[in-house]
């Protein structure tokens, strides 16, 4: 087998091959070397093992990813790729092999496999297949449904709009494409950033992968092979947003002893045998904590159990399929043109995503690509009973497809072309800003000018907050909060790191969102049900009256709550609190609070948290939670920029580097890029790149 490895200055691995096989293996080796630690941790939460090594804490995420039976669908749906795609199947196979080479030399490198006591173990064929599944088994938001069980019982089901927006844990995108006749050379570009939650080492790996068949640039998945959501080929380009598309139900279960099994009541009426067994999940420093399996035949039990005041179980189409879309891996790499992305993407199950290609032909493609089921309206809002008949799946929804208007299509989670799939969508701000920023008059965009749009701070969804504030009465407010007011209603309302106007914004509006959350007419929310840990970022009441802070304001009436005097004294609140730290401190700036908080499986002591521009509704989407915290868990995953006139005029950055070792030249290199707004160039002239190797 002859491979080479070659490194940009940004340590990116670029790998080249005799075969897609031998590609496969290079990529799952090298992406085992530079981020062993991380694959480990993936693998061991798609299988529920995660607590062995991480302790008590990963407990929660343990229980659930066993009950959803997220491994064994992993499996089966191998084994079905085996049956009907052999070629994808073994090309899989021949990258966990890389993995299972490479893992013994990358632990060497990962500080965290001593520290926890943790030996690399030894990856499956379908184990890529099951960290596809753990990273996006939340992304359809299914929790939603409880939420808004939730409202509707406690608020009426007239309430479950006033809080309808992309919730807690929902990940989302922008992503534009610019078509050639707007272009400085006649060529289209894409551009975007996913969102997701930040995670150290981060979840986009950019890599390179070359053979005889394809040489694609782009941001691949660690521990899933090829490269699926953003991606350059030299004569097409692709990337995706999240379509917010609805596609996994929960059902209310009867379950009743019978003997020493169980059944389960379905629409027939009958009653019929469930599945069930009982798993054990070993903690690190504690007992081990056994963990009640049940599956009907609607899907696995992931909340209640036998005997259990409730039991709900979540349906989702892999489970049902035994397809996980894999099969469009390999056609993507060796995509030519817009023509090949579609075809491609007609085999992908999920997320379901929003596409944008464009080729060099002028070809563009802008539609939803996945696998939604048909089935009945109550499915798609609510926890329906799984006895009653209505509630079957009844096939699946044929794929919408969007249009490219006057040169220019945008995304960014609003409702478009995926509306007829989905229940709730982000505000329309970020996809209006950009649309917005886009159209400027006569201006012809190119590559380098799109991280201007990355970068934009404007915050549309504060006229809510700040139209209340201008028709407050100065009369009766103190002087101090009146110098506030003025100070916030001459706001450019940029959310810029440097800005304490910003900050001001921030803190009263956090201070807004604590009292209509403690309001006794929303409190009634503060207490959800008893449901698992996993599930509880989307029942928690102040996020969502932070993040829906603009419906609420806006709305005609809201049960009585007084939201001007809310206001009122919110505005008093900061003020006072801004009196009392002294005259002669140094303001506070937004980036002061605002910072960057990535998710680690092990605690860093050394990580320094960087002060962030940008907020929820902005295009520069940094997600802070209004009433909770200013930190950010959640902003831009990656930024790409895709040339179809000169591909080594593309760009891209991740938060933080190339390489998943903590204190490597190549783990943090990239931040002071992406704080500033700065990405790196794509580079593709093997002659310009350091190589590492000759052969494997």
């Amino acid at each position: 087998m002859t491979v080479e490895i070659y490194r940009d200055a940004w340590g990116i691995p670029h790998l080249r091959a005799d075969s897609a096989r031998e590609l496969a293996h290079a990529q799952g080796r090298i992406t085992a070397v530079d981020r062993a630690w991380q694959l480990e941790v993936e693998r061991h939460r798609s299988q529920g093992t995660s607590a062995a090594f991480l302790g008590a804490e990963a407990v929660a995420w343990d229980r659930f990813a066993r009950q959803a039976r997220l491994y064994d669908t992993a499996r089966r749906c191998f084994a079905a790729l085996e049956r009907r795609d052999p070629e994808t199947a073994a090309w899989v196979v021949s990258y966990v092999e890389g993995v299972n080479e490479g893992l013994v030399d990358g632990a060497r490198r990962a500080p965290e496999f001593a520290a926890t006591g943790l030996s690399p173990g030894r990856w499956q064929p379908w184990s890529p297949l099951g960290v596809w599944l753990g990273t996006h088994i939340l992304f359809a938001g299914f929790p939603a449904k409880l939420w808004r069980e939730e409202v509707v019982r406690r608020l009426g089901a007239d309430a479950v709009e006033l809080f309808a927006m992309d919730g807690p844990g929902t990940s989302g995108s922008n992503g534009w494409l610019v078509s050639g006749e707007r272009t400085v050379t006649g060529q289209a570009v894409i551009a975007g950033d996913p969102h997701r939650f930040i995670e150290d080492p981060g979840v986009y790996q950019q890599i390179r992968l070359s053979c005889p068949e394809f040489d694609v640039v782009g941001l691949a998945v660690p521990g899933v092979p090829g490269i699926a959501h953003f991606a350059h080929t030299g004569t097409v380009a692709w990337a995706i947003t999240n379509a917010m598309a609805d596609y996994q139900d929960l059902y209310r279960e009867r379950l009743r002893p019978s003997g020493a099994s169980l059944e389960v009541l379905d629409p027939d009426g009958t009653w019929r045998p469930a599945a069930r067994h009982v798993e054990t999940v070993e903690v690190a420093g504690g007992e081990p904590v056994e963990v009640e399996v049940i599956e009907t035949g609607r899907g696995p039990v992931v909340i209640g159990g036998a005997g259990a005041e409730e039991a709900v179980s979540l349906r989702y189409p892999p489970r049902v399929t035994e397809d996980l879309g894999f099969s469009a891996l390999l056609p993507l790499l060796r995509a030519r043109r817009v023509a090949d992305v579609d075809r491609a993407f007609d085999l992908w199950a999920e997320p379901v995503n929003v596409v944008q290609a464009a080729d060099t032909e002028g070809g563009q493609l802008h539609r939803v690509a996945g696998r939604v089921p048909v089935r009945s309206e109550d499915n798609r809002t609510r926890i329906v009973a799984a006895w009653e008949p209505g509630h079957e799946w009844l096939g699946w929804h044929e794929m919408p497809y969007g249009t490219v208007e006057d040169g220019v299509a945008v995304m960014a989670n609003q409702r478009g072309p995926a509306t007829p799939l989905g229940v709730e969508f982000a505000p329309p701000h970020r996809a209006t800003r950009i649309r917005h920023l886009l159209d400027a008059p006569h201006e012809k965009w190119s590559a380098d000018a799109m991280p201007a749009l990355h970068m934009d701070t404007h915050l549309a969804s504060a006229a809510a907050l700040l139209d209340r504030l201008a028709a407050l009465e100065e009369a009766g407010l103190s002087a101090e909060a009146v110098a506030l007011r003025e100070q916030l209603l001459c706001w450019d309302r940029r959310m810029d790191a440097d800005s304490t106007d910003a900050a001001a914004y921030a803190a009263v509006r956090g201070a807004v969102v604590r009292r209509l959350a403690a309001h006794p007419a929303l409190a009634v929310l503060a207490d959800p049900p008893a449901y698992p840990e996993v599930f509880l970022p989307w029942l928690a009441l102040t996020p969502r009256v932070g993040l829906a802070l603009e419906n609420l304001l806006k709305a005609e009436e809201l049960y009585g709550i007084d939201r001007d005097a809310a206001v009122r004294e919110a505005v008093e609140e900061v003020a006072a609190d801004r009196a009392d730290s002294g005259a002669g401190r140094t303001p506070t700036t937004w980036g002061d609070t605002h910072r960057l908080a990535p998710w680690r499986a092990l605690p860093d002591p050394s990580y320094e948290a960087p002060g962030l521009s940008g907020d929820h509704d902005c295009v520069l989407c940094t997600s802070a939670v209004p009433g909770v915290t200013d930190l950010s868990a959640r902003g831009p995953a990656a930024r790409y920029v895709w040339d179809l006139a000169d591909r080594d005029n593309s760009l891209w950055v991740v938060p933080l580097g190339a390489d998943g070792v903590a204190g490597s030249d190549h783990h943090r290199d990239q931040l002071a890029l992406w704080l500033k707004g700065d990405l790196a160039p794509v580079t593709t002239d093997w002659n310009t790149l350091t190589k590492e190797n000759h052969d494997e």
